[in-house]
């Protein structure tokens, strides 16, 4: 066992801020760099009519205008919306339509395009929706078989080349070295039997993008995408894949024995999926996938917005929780590793949208719903014309969208695609409010609010993300430091959720509150007083007369175990707001559904710090 308390992994490199990079596919200036880094906030999990399950769901925004709308720009609203335009801009954005079949069904409004003379075309573009939805059946049952069946006409090889060519000249298009960064991206969109393995790839430049994307109708096993990634990264072309919403996998997103690929759970399959997947998506519209209340039960908070079904159109719930939460998976893998299988969910948290008509709905008072039908706030509280009670049920049980933030040295394409692959990202519900997380040995004294501090930090500890060096006993210290965004809601708490492996071989965790705004203690019982709640259910407000601007702690584990392996992430919490159908219902005067609660606690959540012995 090392025996070295001092910490140097994911340090910034040597330099000063004036110091300046200039990215790797762009003849644009240098841009400067700040060592100590700044958060950026975007999305990069965005579909637009390009893709064919958003075309069926009446999407009208292409890729091309859903970058002009992450800028700022207001873009048109369909034929029955509001035009749509983001309260404050994003930082960066990156379309990512569904690899397969990309961008060919709007292709059978084209008379003069042979994909207009498809069998299914005139009932896709007809005006009978029970046509048009059971044309889309056709071709996803198809995508969804196992193995996938191909359509040979939307599958054509070089259609899928020109396609996917032209996404990657919108994304160099709006491209803005410094001040807004895009990416060249694509769903590959494996869901065998209705249960969710979805990844998002993403490329770090677009000098040598393929000339296609690896799509789900190539394989529908992740090994196969990670072995064609590092086929593509062998060639010189980096990239990595975001894997999201294992709350809708039946437990086969974190694979509990074997792989739906059929790999046993071994140091060569936790190899590829970390090599290829450093984070996942913690929260977007379909829901939450921290936790479930079955996994940890005793997680007051543990049951934040949920969505709890397969991707089946019967709504179906899952039947298996274990294997579908990050919680529970990080926990695991401390086990799998500590039995010499590596350690395959060793993954950083990001938040982000799965919007389906461009724009991404992550303000909570701007929402615009996932699927272009639901620009109609009729159809988002309800349910659209012709959907069964259970179907309503789960249109309204979506989230607003979750936000991506990373800590960079620089707004550009190294810069984002660096902070991402060293995992020193965090996910938030929607709000950007800001939050470092820093672990190690010797940090007494940092303040992370200064230069002078964060220089401290990043040259003793580790940042999100980041690995503790082995110690002989002493325990580790962590440094959280939340701020609100500055017209958002002021902070409720930071928790820190800690998981280990006990000498007994079994999986623990535990919850330590170590910041409260207010004057509040624990009881005796060790529960703690809750913040309030000043949110207005008539006209959808609430007040920041409760809570704090921002929270700043240091805290030592007062349980830890030299000997046993450990995760730590911080969950920051929000006080009350209004949900997105609050205030479709204040505003439009229809009736909230009874199933949907008033307010929620908007939250963040760092991207994990581990401890090995």
């Amino acid at each position: 066992m090392a025996t070295d308390d001092t910490d140097a992994t994911n340090q910034p490199p040597a330099s000063d801020a004036s110091n300046a990079i200039k990215d790797s596919a762009t003849s644009e200036p240098p841009v400067k760099t700040n060592p100590n880094r700044d958060v950026y906030f975007g999305n990069l999990h965005v579909h637009t009519r390009w893709s064919f399950d958003a075309y069926i769901n009446e999407a009208w925004v292409d890729p091309d205008a859903a970058y002009r709308w992450a800028k700022g720009e207001e873009i048109p609203g369909g034929d029955i919306g509001r035009p749509m335009k983001i309260g404050t801009p994003l930082d960066w954005y990156i379309v990512s339509d569904h690899a397969e079949y990309l961008g060919v069904l709007p292709l059978m409004e084209d008379p003069t395009s042979p994909i207009s003379k498809h069998p299914l075309a005139s009932d896709i573009t007809g005006d009978d929706p029970k046509k048009s939805f059971d044309a889309y059946g056709k071709i996803s049952d198809g995508m969804y078989a196992n193995p996938p069946q191909v359509d040979p006409i939307l599958g054509d090889k070089k259609l899928a080349r020109t396609l996917w060519s032209e996404v990657v000249k919108i994304a160099d298009n709006h491209y803005e070295p410094g001040k807004f960064t895009t990416m060249a991206g694509y769903e590959w969109t494996s869901a065998p039997d209705w249960r969710n393995i979805h990844r998002v790839v993403i490329f770090r430049d677009s000098a040598k993008v393929p000339d296609a994307p690896f799509s789900a109708l190539d394989s529908s096993t992740p090994e196969d995408l990670w072995r064609w990634m590092d086929q593509q990264r062998d060639a010189g072309n980096d990239l990595l894949a975001v894997p999201h919403n294992g709350n809708a996998s039946d437990g086969i997103m974190f694979p509990v024995d074997q792989s739906f690929g059929g790999s046993n759970l071994d140091k060569e399959y936790a190899a590829a999926r970390m090599r290829n997947e450093p984070v996942y998506e913690l929260t977007q519209i379909k829901g939450t996938s921290e936790t479930h209340p079955a996994l940890f039960p005793n997680d007051e908070f543990g049951g934040f917005e949920l969505w709890d079904y397969t991707l089946a159109p019967t709504a179906t719930p899952p039947e298996h929780k274990k294997g579908g939460y990050a919680r529970e998976a990080l926990i695991r893998g401390l086990k799998l590793q500590s039995q010499g299988n590596g350690n395959p969910f060793k993954f950083g948290f990001i938040g982000d949208s799965d919007t389906h008509n461009g724009a991404s709905a992550i303000e909570e008072d701007n929402y615009t719903g996932k699927f272009g039908f639901e620009i109609d706030p009729k159809h988002r509280l309800e349910g659209p014309p012709g959907v069964d009670a259970a179907g309503a049920k789960q249109v309204r049980s979506f989230s607003s969208g979750g936000v991506a933030a990373v800590w960079a040295e620089a707004n550009t394409r190294d810069g984002i695609f660096e902070a991402i692959k060293r995992k020193e990202t965090y996910a938030t519900s929607g709000p950007r409010l800001k939050v470092r997380f820093f672990g190690g040995y010797d940090l007494d004294g940092i303040s992370l609010g200064s230069q002078d501090g964060l220089t401290q930090a990043y040259k003793n500890a580790v940042p999100m993300g980041g690995d503790l060096r082995p110690t002989t006993g002493k325990a580790p210290t962590f440094v959280v430091h939340a701020m609100k965004e500055t017209d958002g809601a002021n902070l409720d708490r930071i928790q820190i959720i800690k998981g280990w492996v006990d000498g007994n071989g079994e999986q623990q965790s535990r919850i330590y509150n170590v910041a409260l705004s207010g004057d509040r203690k624990a009881g005796a019982d060790g529960t703690i007083p809750p913040v309030g709640n000043t949110v207005n259910e008539k006209d959808a407000t609430y007040t920041n007369s409760i809570g704090e601007s921002q929270l700043m702690v240091t805290w030592t584990d007062p349980d830890f175990d030299a000997s046993q392996p450990a995760v730590y992430y911080a969950r920051v919490l929000q006080i009350p707001t209004p949900r997105w159908s609050t205030y479709d219902a204040a505003r439009t005067g229809l009736k909230r559904p009874e199933d949907l609660p008033v307010s929620i606690q908007e939250r963040a959540w760092t991207s994990p710090i581990w401890y090995t012995p």
